[in-house]
């Protein structure tokens, strides 16, 4: 038995959706400046690509760099010791 929809997390509700509202589609337009307050129709507006952003692979930058750092520090030491 699954839980009810009321009983979930409001974070848990949201997902993504590949359809968009009619104001949302609107909004979209508006800030690629494809439509016009009071020139354009709001009725047949054109279809709006709408992707799911990924997060980026960082944790592996961040271990690179930080193994780059190690390296760094550890090079001038072994030479002051020498």
């Amino acid at each position: 038995m699954s839980v009810d929809r009321t009983l979930k997390s409001r974070s848990a509700l949201t997902r993504h959706r590949n359809v968009l509202t009619r104001t949302e589609r609107i909004e979209v337009l508006a800030e690629d400046g494809k439509w016009t307050e009071g020139q354009d129709s709001v009725f047949g507006l054109p279809k709006v690509i709408h992707r799911k952003s990924h997060a980026g692979k960082k944790v592996k930058k961040v271990k690179e760099e930080a193994s780059t750092e190690a390296a760094a520090t550890a090079a001038p030491e072994a030479g002051a010791s020498s």
